[in-house]
This record gives structure tokens, sequence and C-alpha cells, in this order.
């Protein structure tokens, strides 16, 4: 679903009149673009984004550039939370949204930004409450997932490094 013309430039005209009230500098979609970028791979690293990027078709590239742009180039970008927060407070969305996919991702990001596991443990209880328990419970099995999966990396990595 598009919006019409005059609430996207209105929505844009707010929100780049917040941005400069704030002493941000505007940034024209290509510098918030390669901002959005940089972030990106800083959060999600480079693996990942290489795989999207490569994966990238006439059919989706407007929304890879919609995202990188807005998401990670506007809004991962504010000063407002640092990205350790931002990466708590995506976990616990996606988990209420019962996003799995992107949770599975998001965990893995989130120890890019300084998240423990104990504290990805306390959201996903928080969520139990707030979200309900399937949804936690559905949680709990997609961070042991991905748990089991870094800590299989890490011993195979340690493992050509010692034998080498």
């Amino acid at each position: 679903m598009r919006l019409p013309k005059h609430c996207v430039s209105s929505f844009r005209s707010e929100a780049m009149y917040h941005l400069e009230a704030n002493g941000r500098h505007h940034m024209d979609d290509t510098k918030r673009h390669q901002q959005g970028m940089k972030i990106r791979r800083a959060v999600l690293g480079d693996e990942h984004v290489d795989r999207a990027v490569a994966t990238t078709t006439d059919f989706n590239r407007d929304f890879q550039d919609f995202i990188t742009r807005n998401a990670w180039g506007e809004i991962w970008t504010r000063p407002g939370l640092p990205r350790h927060t931002r990466s708590l407070l995506t976990l616990a969305m996606l988990i209420a949204l019962n996003r799995g996919e992107e949770l599975r991702t998001h965990v893995k990001a989130a120890f890019n930004n300084g998240v423990s596991r104990d504290q990805i443990k306390e959201v996903l209880l928080q969520s139990a409450i707030y979200c309900g328990v399937p949804a936690a419970n559905s949680a709990f099995r997609i961070a042991a997932e991905v748990f089991k999966e870094m800590d299989g990396k890490t011993k195979t990595d340690f493992k050509k490094i010692k034998h080498s």
C-alpha cells in the first residue's frame, strides 16, 4: 500500500523539521543510503548484508533501498537511543509481532551491539508477560537455535585455529 503523495511529503517535511530542530543535518537520499548501509553492516554483519545485496532483484530493489535508507539510515542513526537499546526494543517488537525469521536475524545482530545472552533472556521473559507465553516460547526456541549455531561456529573456528 502506498501513501498518497501529500501524506508522504507532509510526513517528510515534519520529519526533516524534527531532525533539523534537533541539530542534525538533512541528508539526501544518497547519503542516507550510504550511512544506512554502514549501520546495517555494523549491526547485521557483512555476511548477512552481502547475501541480501546478492539476492536483490528488480522486484525487491526498491524495498531494499527503502529499508537501507529509512530503517538503517534514518532510524538506527538517530542519537536518542544507543544501538544496544535499539536492539533490545527490536527483539521485543519482533516477538510481539511473531516475526520468527526477523527475530533470528536480530538475535544474532544484538551481539554486534553489545547485548548479552542474559539481556536477551530478560527481554524474552518480559515478552511472556506482555506478548503472551506462546510468543515467548517461540522466541526462546529461536534464540536457543541461534545460540547453538553461534556456539558451533565458534567451536569450529577455534578447532581450525588450534589445528593450523
